[in-house]
């Protein structure tokens, strides 16, 4: 996610200077205020709440509770951590549901804020969750709205209500009346109305949200923010705030803006939780703010919380210990492989979820260079196989190789690096599944993985079987000396069960990744 990238990482710099210091003295604290105010203020934060929030963390870093802690450092960064998460709002809110059914959403905020969209993700993650809504096109003016909220409604299997043709036409009070009566009558649980915007605050447009509210008196009125305004944020929530007024608020394009200081500033300005975020542009980028956990995404501290959730809706219990038993039996096929990607992608994005991981702001440009569609060209490749070869991957000689290149669209090259692959992953799986220690290509056993206590013996009197006598004699003497000979699997390119160009993991790889997972 690029949201407060730039913030992230300029927090984690001065942070990282903090570290190497085993007191703290006033002027390193001030040092190091002085260098967040700097980051909230690019991060385009309210110079109020950038005031408010450096002058508490200034206050609390100079007290007792630093000058006695065993790591000042980290002491700072908890407290750091704390006010983030009070000015984010705290705790997470949820959406306060009607005794007596319909439930009433009114979404309001400018026009190009994302609230079409946001209507039929909203409405989607509620059916996910149980619920039957409907959504309400009482957005009249705007060009096509009527039709865009019909087709967002189609994607999202919800119905819509939309008597109106819109395009100028029409009372948006009354549709909004009348939706409510319709969802009464057939039985919806929750109604999501979908009103006009302009492209800056006027009175006509309080007036008719502020009419919308009277004639249905909803439940809930979520206002829907562009979170890549800036400053101006908080001028047009103030204005809505007084107009219309409204309980909760929405954050919306939340993926395409590194600085984001809008959610740092809005929540504590009026007063209102930050109860949803947008990341991205499909129906399913949508997810419940929790401002602990924004907080730590903001400090690179991670959100596996929030990365084992999206997990558990994903991934089957059942089919997971099934695909472990397998790996112990020497039996995963690449039909299972297959439908573990599948899953996968299922979660979403691959890197917003690498993204959650702690220390992933120090892979930052590596995320960014990869091509998630590696997964989609690694399943083309798997599904113009026959169930026979992907059985047994051993059937694959040349021709068959050329005919899966050819159906797939890939090159012979691209079909046998991932045959490789997934041979290599399944001895490492297996070995793991025993409670071995597993033998990573190019990198050797993995220091400190001592699953079960075993180690890995060399077979001796092996020799090399290569075709080519000049290939064959070099491997022979590397093995009489000790060192494992290159199999070309660990230069080839390609990532994990992908295809590319990338070069066997090194020592500082190794390193990087022993570091991500808390290993020195």
């Amino acid at each position: 996610m690029a949201t407060f990238g730039t913030l992230s990482d300029r927090l984690t710099e001065t942070f990282r200077n903090l570290r190497t210091k085993g007191k703290l003295s006033a002027s390193d604290v001030d040092g190091t205020v002085r260098e967040i105010r700097r980051a909230l203020l690019e991060a385009d934060v309210s110079l109020d709440v950038v005031k408010q929030f450096t002058a508490t963390v200034r206050e609390r870093a100079l007290s007792d509770e630093v000058n006695q802690a065993l790591n000042p450092a980290q002491q700072v960064v908890q407290i750091v951590n704390e006010e983030l998460i009070a000015i984010l709002g705290g705790e997470q809110r949820r959406l306060e549901f009607a005794k007596n059914p319909p439930t009433v959403i009114m979404l309001a905020g400018l026009q190009g804020a994302g609230k079409t969209t946001l209507a039929g993700k909203l409405a989607k993650w509620l059916k996910k969750d149980g619920h039957t809504p409907m959504l309400v096109a009482a957005d009249l003016q705007r060009p096509n709205a009527v039709n865009q909220l019909q087709i967002v409604g189609e994607q999202a299997g919800v119905p819509v209500f939309a008597p109106e043709a819109g395009n100028g036409v029409g009372d948006p009070v009354r549709v909004a009346k009348d939706a409510v009566k319709q969802a009464e009558r057939q039985q919806y649980d929750v109604v999501i109305i979908d009103t006009a915007g302009r492209l800056g605050i006027d009175a006509e447009l309080m007036k008719q949200a502020s009419d919308i509210r009277k004639a249905t008196n909803p439940d809930e009125v979520l206002f829907v923010i562009d979170a890549m305004i800036g400053q101006d944020a908080v001028n047009t929530a103030r204005a809505f705030q007084e107009g219309v007024d409204f309980t909760g608020v929405v954050l919306s394009k939340l993926d395409g803006d590194a600085r984001g200081g809008a959610a740092l500033s809005i929540a504590s300005v009026t007063g209102r939780p930050i109860m949803y975020a947008s990341t991205g542009e499909g129906l399913d980028d949508f997810e419940p703010f929790y401002p602990d956990r924004m907080a730590s995404r903001i400090l690179d501290l991670g959100d596996v919380l929030t990365l084992i959730e999206q997990a558990q809706e994903a991934f089957d219990e059942e089919e997971a210990r099934k695909v472990a038993e397998k790996f112990a039996t020497d039996s995963f096929t690449l039909d299972d492989f297959l439908k573990q990607m599948q899953q996968l992608r299922n979660m979403g994005s691959i890197k917003k979820m690498i993204g959650m991981l702690p220390g992933a702001g120090q892979m930052r440009q590596q995320l960014d260079q990869f091509d998630e569609k590696e997964i989609v060209r690694t399943e083309a490749i798997i599904q113009s196989m026959t169930p026979s070869e992907r059985h047994n991957p051993k059937l694959l000689n040349g021709s068959r190789r050329l005919r899966i290149a050819r159906g797939s669209g890939m090159t012979v090259t691209d079909v046998n690096q991932l045959v490789q692959r997934f041979d290599q992953a399944s001895k490492v799986m297996k070995t793991v599944a025993k409670g071995g220690v597993p033998n990573v290509p190019g990198m050797g056993p993995i220091p400190g993985a001592g699953y079960g206590g075993r180690k890995l013996q060399q077979k001796k009197g092996k020799s090399s079987r290569s075709g080519n006598p000049a290939k064959r004699a070099a491997e022979n003497a590397a093995l009489a000396s000790g060192v494992k000979p290159s199999t070309g699997a660990e230069t080839s390119g390609g990532s994990g069960f992908g295809l590319g160009g990338q070069k066997a993991p090194s020592g500082e790889d190794l390193a990087a990744v022993q570091k991500l997972f808390g290993r020195r």
